[in-house]
């Protein structure tokens, strides 16, 4: 007999970009200072930042979020950020 199964095992939950995150390390006018803002609006930011300051910045969502079939993350530094803003939905009236 065959079991049933909704969804994959190891499917992450989707993720709420409108839920609130800090992003942190990052210039704002002449100093470095956390905003807080919507998940989806740090994720923008962090892409229009130079190189050196991506590599640098913090971002720390609400919550953990589970990307793909990982374990749930915290905290998403440098590069790390980059992974999560491949899941971007596509802007708004695009």
């Amino acid at each position: 007999m065959a079991e049933a199964t909704w969804g994959g095992a190891g499917d992450a939950p989707p993720i709420d970009w409108r839920m609130s995150a800090a992003l942190e390390d990052v210039p704002r006018g002449d100093e470095d200072v956390a905003e807080v803002t919507s998940l989806e609006g740090a994720v923008r930011t962090w892409l229009a930042l130079d190189s050196a300051h991506q590599a640098a910045a913090v971002l720390t969502p609400e919550h953990p979020l589970r990307l793909n079939e990982g374990e749930p993350v915290g905290r998403f530094a440098g590069s790390a950020i980059g992974d999560l803003a491949a899941h971007l939905p596509a802007p708004a009236g695009r």
